[in-house]
């Protein structure tokens, strides 16, 4: 099977995970693909192929040479975001992409005029959307390329490598993918997420994390004798949110810049549920970040009464380049890799997270590799069938590579 086929029969398959769902993983369909995958590795020749109730899947390309070299993993998410439909996505490919206007379906465009990353690509075999669900290379293209590469390995036996593991999870885009990874079953001395962008992309920085629950609590009074009597909860949350700096938001920020994002609304007169997300680079001014939004909930408190607004923190993942600055090998290795694969590489921050940061913290060093995908979460997203194939050929390379490290 070639990647693009394994990735085209992925995106038929609906894995949108669920932000405020209380089961593992958040959504049932995701155990769906999740079978298929594994059958798919049984298939294909992998050994220890295992997956546990929550849909976490872990399979094992055994060593072909001697036995003292480090056991290292490649990890992928199968949900996708729920922010656009993942539902019946109708993929197509665009071969030896003009640089001009795509139309995804009648009155539905893709142009470089809005989307300058498809420059990019002219010459190369895009796959797109029709325009009405997300794409879902965010991470199916990370899932076909690691089982791409663990095939040509397979069949490559002249390429020496040690045991290599691979690790596919859900919910990773709720936050949560990495919450019931088995790390000590895993057993790798260090592992890579193939869930970045574009081509080169490299990334072991990314932002601190929060979520945040702004609670308001109002009183509804009949509106003909509310005079001193209504408190508003839909009027406070447009108050609360107004205190957000409008330069401490993504449409204003970029590269190390933190923000609030305003995630959604949910309200009438009586109460309101604000929901939001925290992110900054630097620990102490997401600590800071973290005590604006209680500083809020005191100030308003404080003019509507105690108890009024109730904010709920809670953090998601940190910064891993404090995990991965001791064991820079793991990056020089993909450095490597991607200069004998002719990358270039773009060591840049993730203004964003993946699993390899809660991963990293858990004792896993594990920095972020590019899948290829452009324009996630939306029905403007397309990967490269080029990109795919040149992640298939860096992960191959650090395989070989790490066979001849020499610690």
């Amino acid at each position: 099977m070639n990647i693009v086929e394994r990735f085209l029969n992925y995106t038929k398959y609906d894995t949108q995970s669920a932000e405020d769902s209380q089961t593992v993983p958040s959504t049932p369909k995701q155990l769906v693909f999740a079978e298929y995958l594994k059958k798919e590795l049984e298939s294909e020749g992998f050994d220890d192929v295992e997956m546990d109730e929550m849909g976490y899947i872990y399979a094992t390309l055994k060593a072909n040479t001697r036995k003292d070299i480090p056991t290292i993993g490649f990890i992928s998410h199968y949900d996708t975001s729920p922010d656009a439909s993942g539902k019946d996505i109708k993929a197509r490919v665009v071969e030896g992409y003009d640089g001009g206007d795509i139309e995804l379906s009648p009155g539905i465009i893709s142009s470089p005029k809005k989307f300058p990353e498809l420059l990019n690509h002219v010459g190369e075999d895009l796959i797109v959307t029709d325009g009405t669900t997300l794409l879902g290379a965010d991470d199916k293209a990370g899932i076909a390329e690691i089982i791409q590469a663990m095939c040509y390995l397979r069949d490559h036996d002249e390429i020496k490598h040690g045991d290599i593991r691979v690790g596919f999870n859900p919910d990773e885009e709720i936050g949560m993918g990495a919450h019931h990874f088995d790390v000590e079953k895993f057993g790798c001395q260090w592992a890579y997420t193939i869930d970045g962008g574009d081509l080169g992309d490299l990334e072991y920085e990314n932002f601190n994390a929060a979520g945040a629950k702004v609670f308001i609590k109002g009183v509804s009074v009949h509106t003909g004798y509310a005079k001193g009597k209504m408190i508003n909860a839909n009027r406070l949350a447009c108050e609360f949110n107004n205190m957000i700096p409008e330069t401490d938001i993504p449409e204003t920020t970029e590269g190390y810049e933190g923000f609030y994002h305003l995630l959604g609304i949910e309200s009438r007169t009586e109460e309101a549920r604000l929901s939001y997300i925290i992110r900054d680079h630097d620990r102490e001014k997401f600590a800071d970040r973290k005590a604006f939004f209680e500083d809020c909930a005191r100030t308003m408190n404080a003019k509507y009464g105690e108890g009024t607004v109730r904010v709920e923190l809670r953090d998601q993942y940190f910064n891993m380049k404090e995990k991965i600055d001791p064991n820079m090998h793991v990056i020089d290795i993909v450095l490597q890799a991607m200069q004998e694969s002719g990358v270039a590489p773009k060591v840049e921050p993730i203004r964003g997270g993946t699993d390899g940061a809660q991963l990293s913290f858990r004792g896993l060093p594990c920095p972020n590799i590019f899948a290829g995908g452009v324009n996630f979460h939306g029905p403007y997203e397309f990967v490269s069938i080029q990109v795919m194939q040149k992640a298939v050929d860096v992960i191959v390379k650090i395989c070989e590579l790490t066979a001849a490290y020499n610690d």
